[in-house]
């Protein structure tokens, strides 16, 4: 029998028929060649030729640019989780006191926030009144400044002719006419009420979740910190956070002074409105520095409704107060809290406020006495050993 060619099989009874596309298996030996070519490393990459150093570079650069328009873009946010976390850092001693009492964490939360939800909802109920009457006396006296304004008499009516306003907050004024800037700065009043009050319901549900979770929180910043130095940095967290709460709850009780004197002594001479005046002296002084100063203005202001003795007089009540409280309550209260010199607590506040406004002088202080007590615990001892 002739033989059959290489490479030849037979399928299904059909003599010499050829696989198609079969290609020949491999030794072991060219198999381990293959795996060896694969396995070597070839020679690096050259990271000093120009063209890496750019490209790398121009990487870096684009990173560092997208990583800081995003951070741009949400700053309103972050400054709200700031503040949030502040808040909870400050309420920190009154859960941990309700906790050494064998309370649990989760009951001490809830009570803390549902004292603090209380004094919120007693501002607004006080509030709430004034701003009726005055809204009801704005709607009253509208109608009258209008035609005071088209007819130039009365006293709006002259001013706005002296001052060659009439045509334009007039009717015939078009777009700038009086109705159309009264509606236009309600809008914008809305819009800011909206906004204020989604930015507290996001403080608020923000500063429970970081108070439930401040262990928890404490416990992974100190595991980012190496083994070797994670005992200290847990003992400086442990000051610097203790020192924040105290200095809250100290401005705390400094305001709460400053809202009970407002309240004796607006009711001692009759002014309108004495509960909302008090909560409002309570939250303005709770900004450092300037805090008891404008809202001591706005009570002589609102003083001017009873008589301008009573104005002078309520403004001097507010100069003295300043000085009792500068010199012989914060003293006394912050002794034990943060221990800033006036100085850094003045350049801290006025720094704060140009970076964050109202809330970066609230924030001033504490930062100021953690970035101070940072310095003495690890900067000052290597320098004084080198």
């Amino acid at each position: 029998m002739p033989e059959r060619p290489t490479g030849e099989r037979t399928l299904a009874g059909n003599p010499t028929s050829e696989l198609p596309n079969e290609q020949p298996s491999r030794g072991p030996n060219e198999e381990r060649v293959k795996q060896r070519a694969l396995r070597r490393v070839g020679q690096p990459f050259d990271r000093q030729n120009p063209f890496v150093v750019g490209f790398v570079g121009t990487i870096g650069v684009v990173v560092a640019v997208a990583l800081a328009a995003a951070v741009y873009s949400i700053r309103g946010t972050l400054v709200l989780v700031g503040l949030a976390l502040f808040i909870a850092v400050g309420l920190e001693p009154v859960v941990a006191a309700f906790t050494r009492h064998r309370v649990k964490r989760p009951v001490a939360v809830l009570v803390v926030v549902a004292v603090a939800a209380g004094i919120v909802a007693a501002f607004v109920y006080s509030a709430i009144s004034p701003i009726e009457h005055e809204i009801n006396q704005l709607s009253v006296q509208v109608p009258k400044w209008r035609a005071e304004i088209g007819s130039g008499k009365g006293s709006v009516g002259k001013i706005a002719q002296d001052l060659h306003l009439s045509y334009y907050l007039s009717s015939k004024g078009g777009s700038g006419s009086l109705d159309n800037y009264l509606a236009s700065g309600a809008l914008g009043a809305g819009k800011e009420v909206v906004s204020a009050v989604s930015s507290l319901l996001v403080v608020t549900v923000l500063t429970i979740y970081f108070l439930a979770a401040l262990p928890a929180i404490k416990g992974f910043l100190t595991h980012l910190v190496p083994e070797s130095r994670r005992s200290r940095f847990g003992l400086l967290l442990d000051e610097v956070l203790a020192g924040v709460g105290g200095y809250l709850l100290g401005n705390l009780l400094t305001s709460l002074i400053a809202g009970i004197g407002t309240l004796v002594w607006a009711v001692a001479l009759g002014l309108p409105y004495v509960l909302l005046l008090a909560l409002m002296v309570a939250l303005f002084d709770l900004i450092p520095v300037v805090g008891s100063t404008v809202a001591g203005v706005i009570v002589s202001l609102v003083a001017l409704s009873v008589s301008f003795p009573v104005a002078i007089a309520t403004a001097v009540f507010y100069v003295a107060y300043r000085f009792v409280e500068d010199y012989l309550l914060v003293p006394r209260v912050m002794r034990q809290a943060v221990n800033v010199s006036p100085v850094l607590t003045v350049l801290g506040v006025i720094i704060g406020a140009a970076l964050l406004g109202i809330i970066g002088a609230l924030v001033a202080i504490p930062i100021a006495a953690g970035i101070k007590l940072v310095v003495e615990q690890t900067v000052f001892p290597r320098l004084d050993k080198s």
